[in-house]
């Protein structure tokens, strides 16, 4: 039972200092391209992605311990060794902790849309909150975002589309290989459209 536990827990990364930017190679070792999902819940995207991409790595950033410790279980049932998971709040992990340039893509996928006007600086993109996600990505690197919401589609688009770090690219149907997070399904199955748009750093 404990090397079943311990097994598990080498998919969960702690960093051994909070107050400190990373390196890359803490994360995994090698220069592979590496790839951030944010707010992954419970790990359909990135098991998925983890799956069809074994010469990429994944990290997967959620707060909630519960999450984590369910994907870290289903991670190890699938014998990957390119998906790790790491507990701590997205907008404090982005600007703070996480290693600037290490990024080849990112993922916003059905983030929280905060409806309510007095809520709205709660929502991850904002105009402050563009630099640093462009920071931590490679020349070159993308952002994509998916949303059910569309006043918050249209507020996040307009507020990337005015910055100076990205430049919105084409996101074709089958371009690429991406699958559904349990969220995208459910509103699918509801008939609710869905939004999403695909950027490069410019920067």
């Amino acid at each position: 039972m404990v090397g079943e536990q311990r097994d598990v827990e080498k998919h969960h990364f702690i960093p051994e200092d909070y107050f400190c930017e990373l390196k890359k190679e803490a994360l995994f070792d090698g220069d592979r391209p590496l790839e951030l999902d944010i707010g992954c819940g419970e790990g359909r995207f990135l098991l998925e992605m983890g799956q069809h991409y074994p010469e990429r790595d994944f990290l997967g950033l959620e707060r909630l311990l519960g999450r984590v410790r369910k994907v870290c279980r289903r991670v190890e049932r699938l014998g990957l060794s390119n998906v790790k998971l790491l507990r701590l709040e997205s907008g404090y992990a982005l600007e703070y902790l996480l290693p600037k340039a290490a990024f080849s893509r990112i993922h916003l996928l059905f983030p929280d849309p905060w409806p309510k006007k007095r809520h709205h600086a709660r929502r991850l993109v904002q105009a402050a909150t563009v630099p640093v996600l462009a920071g931590v990505l490679r020349p070159g690197g993308e952002f994509f975002f998916k949303t059910d919401d569309e006043p918050y589609f249209l507020h996040a688009r307009e507020v990337i589309q005015t910055s100076t770090c990205f430049e919105e690219i084409p996101w074709e149907e089958r371009e690429i290989f991406y699958p559904q997070t349990d969220f995208e399904e459910h509103w699918l199955g509801q008939g609710k459209a869905i939004y999403r748009a695909r950027f490069k750093v410019t920067t």
